[in-house]
């Protein structure tokens, strides 16, 4: 008889059918929550970028005193300018990981300007999903002196 149970030991079908449906109801469920978020997912990553830009730019600034030109540009941050003012301070390795300036999520560079237009010593912009300036939704620009109330 113990021979008998040890032989019996498993999964029946109906258990294994179980699992399968419960499995899925959660699928069913959850799928399509997470469906409709790469585009959020996109714009958040954007926000961070730009942020991590504003923190190495304000690096940049205590070690030299100054922000980089629009001319000299986020690539600043990754290279010693040669043109234009040329910082005495430069750290070296730059003040970005990865000596590279990443694109935005939808794969355009972002937009730097210095001194910034909207009273600040910068502005930063990814033009969005459309690669264009303005637009709605997805489609509108994330720009740095506007992170809060771009959700």
């Amino acid at each position: 008889m113990i021979r008998q149970m040890r032989a019996e030991k498993g999964f029946t079908l109906i258990e294994l059918m179980v699992v399968v449906i419960i499995l899925g109801i959660l699928a069913g469920l959850v799928i399509p929550r997470i469906v409709g978020k790469p585009e959020e997912a996109r714009r958040i990553k954007a926000k961070i970028q730009i942020q991590n830009f504003e923190k190495a730019l304000r690096l940049f600034y205590l070690d030299n005193g100054f922000y980089p030109t629009t001319e000299q540009g986020l690539k600043a941050l990754v290279e010693k300018p040669t043109t234009g003012r040329i910082p005495r301070q430069y750290r070296e390795g730059g003040y970005l990981e990865g000596r590279k300036i990443p694109k935005d999520p939808w794969g355009n560079s972002y937009v730097y300007i210095s001194p910034g237009i909207h009273d600040k010593d910068f502005d930063i912009i990814s033009l969005g999903a459309d690669g264009e300036e303005g637009g709605k939704g997805n489609d509108a620009d994330i720009e740095s002196w506007n992170l809060e109330k771009n959700n």
